[in-house]
């Protein structure tokens, strides 16, 4: 009975995958004079970074909280769900500012400046690092499982990984759409099959000690009371959430598909596939029987061979050593695809000069190099490594939550309708994320020293180059200077004159001589369109909005004394974040007739039938 199961879900799935190789246009298709990736493309590149955690994962969780592994991976995954509906807001806002691709690096540029992100830089390269090492070290273990070798000829297999992998890179040698597409049938069919023979096989007793541990986990939690029952909800969700290490990889990807709903699709993918998939298998293997502790580094094969036998275990250890030697292939391509949007942004060339074949040789050296040292330093122990990959993964999310809020606060849901969601979630999000990087900070001193030198190391780097090579120095050049305006208004011979400070979005009424139209932008976000003469922008940096209103209003008051001039704010109305934004600004500017008695200051909106 068991085999005739088998064999229709094998055949269901090869049915299903040869529905989909029939398709037009799959994985890719030409459009708008370039090749772009489909959704399902990328959905399936961060699904096979993504299901490989499932090879380390439950073993790593289970030696922090026990079974409570169970219930928290579940929790988890729904977490992460709520994490990906962030995740395509940042995509479409990064779209909406023709910023195509990059991830946390390039969302905590546009939001937070030069210095969160090159913090954001050093997260995603520990992520990178860690993500190639631990799936070294799982690849040999798993693939090796029925084997017996010596510590040092593992070690000589693990660098063997590495510098193949980094050798395939440097003679350009990277894997297509299509060859993962391939890869992934094969890991899908295995799993899929791993998976109906777990639940076939599962006894009363699985279910039993699955029941028993969320049972267990609720009444612990609401014993501990409120405070306590956070903290031990934070322990359990950082002891899991390398399970689904690699979400953040679609929108990183996001510069390769057309339209950030395709980033969107992807994501609902990867919650229909791995969101479920994860926790079953999980907690499946987890209430086997069999002990994690002895079976650290292959408990997934281990139950494999458990299930129909050592040749089955072989094959999903195959598979596992497939899937994360890809994973090894990814870091790879994501870390130099990073380090490459990073030196062009500061126009540092050297690291990224290509060989004959088009590869940035000299970036995968230095990686291979790094992962080498930290598989050597760590020796080739996926316990430690597991506990420092967890903080970069968490620091990443943490940024991207605060960078989003951040985003949010100053310009509300009027710049971007599409798509946005619940501010208040991602507060809470942003609590839970940083909450959890605390814990693992305190708890884990290896992955806070890694992303600690990581951080220090990409902060003095980075400034010493965007000192002299910052592309915000190139939009201050094209900025108005304040005595243009001046100039301008001191030649009209009416003494009234009004100043409209506008947000960089917003429009200006037709060209008047009287009329002076400014916008204080950030050098990040490059220098807004001048949509009329008499419309002047000014770079803000290194200060506050209401420093930069008081700094022109100085240079008014001393040149232009023989003016009435008023000043006009606008009222933003996008949200109700907004109207708390417009609070605190009204308090500022409650002191500037007190600091310019001479001018007249209104804060109005104008309905749009009297603008025109």
């Amino acid at each position: 009975m068991k085999l005739l199961i088998l064999g229709l879900v094998a055949s269901v799935v090869v049915g299903v995958f040869i529905w989909l190789f029939r398709k037009k246009d799959l994985l890719s298709y030409f459009g708008s004079g370039r090749w772009w990736l489909t959704w399902l493309s990328i959905a399936v590149i961060t699904l096979m970074d993504e299901l490989t955690s499932i090879f380390y994962a439950p073993a790593e969780a289970f030696r922090f909280i026990g079974l409570y592994a169970i219930p928290f991976i579940v929790i988890t995954s729904l977490l992460m769900r709520f994490l990906s509906t962030r995740m395509v807001e940042i995509a479409e806002i990064l779209e909406h500012h023709n910023i195509r691709g990059g991830g946390v690096y390039s969302f905590s540029y546009l939001t937070l400046g030069p210095t969160f992100s090159f913090i954001a830089v050093a997260s995603i390269m520990v992520d990178y690092v860690l993500t190639a090492c631990i799936s070294t070290v799982s690849a040999v273990e798993n693939g090796l499982t029925f084997m017996s070798m010596s510590p040092l000829m593992k070690f000589v297999i693990e660098f063997g990984v590495v510098w193949g992998i980094a050798g395939l890179n440097i003679l350009g040698l990277k894997e297509n759409a299509r060859f993962t597409f391939g890869v992934f049938f094969v890991v899908a069919l295995v799993l899929i099959l791993l998976l109906a023979s777990a639940l076939i096989e599962a006894p009363a007793s699985a279910w039993g000690t699955m029941g028993t541990s969320f049972r267990g986990m609720a009444n612990d939690m609401s014993a501990r009371g409120l405070f306590g029952g956070y903290g031990f909800f934070i322990i359990g969700l950082s002891s899991t959430i390398l399970a689904y290490s690699g979400i953040e990889s679609v929108v990183q990807t996001a510069g390769l598909t057309k339209s950030w709903r395709d980033t969107g699709r992807a994501y609902i993918f990867l919650a229909l596939t791995t969101g479920i998939f994860t926790p079953i298998i999980a907690a499946l293997v987890l209430s086997s029987g069999l002990d994690p502790g002895e079976h650290e580094t292959d408990l997934i094969t281990q139950f494999a061979a458990s299930l129909n036998g050592v040749p089955f275990g072989m094959i999903v250890g195959g598979v596992a050593s497939i899937a994360l030697v890809m994973a090894v292939n990814t870091a790879f391509v994501a870390s130099s695809e990073l380090i490459e949007r990073v030196a062009h942004r500061y126009n540092f060339t050297w690291i990224i000069k290509p060989n004959a074949r088009q590869s940035l040789y000299r970036v995968h050296i230095l990686n291979a190099m790094f992962y080498t040292v930290i598989i050597v330093l760590t020796e080739g122990s996926q316990k430690i490594l597991a506990e420092m990959y967890a903080l970069g993964l968490v620091a990443s999310f943490t940024i991207n939550m605060g960078s989003l809020l951040y985003y949010r606060y100053f310009t509300g849901t009027k710049e971007i309708r599409d798509y946005n969601t619940s501010r208040f979630g991602t507060l809470v999000l942003f609590v839970i994320l940083l909450s959890s990087f605390i814990y693992l900070g305190m708890s884990k001193p290896y992955g806070i020293a890694l992303w600690s030198l990581a951080a220090v190391f990409f902060l003095i780097v980075g400034f010493r180059v965007a000192k002299k090579r910052a592309p915000e120095i190139v939009h201050v050049a094209q900025t108005d200077s304040p005595m243009q305006m001046v100039f301008a208004l001191a030649e009209v011979p009416d003494d009234r004159i009004d100043i409209f400070f506008k947000r960089p979005l917003e429009g200006t009424d037709a060209p008047d001589p009287q009329v002076a139209f400014v916008t204080f932008y950030s050098p990040r976000q490059g220098i807004p369109h001048r949509v009329a003469t008499n419309h002047y922008r000014f770079a803000q940096s290194g200060q506050s909005l209401f420093d930069s209103i008081t700094e022109l209003l100085y240079v008014l008051k001393y040149e232009l004394p023989h003016k009435q001039i008023t000043v006009h704010i606008g009222w933003p109305r996008s949200s109700w974040l907004d109207r708390l934004a417009i609070g605190v600004m009204v308090f500022s500017m409650m002191k500037l007739p007190d600091m310019f008695p001479e001018f007249h200051f209104l804060i109005e909106y104008v309905p749009r039938r009297f603008t025109s």
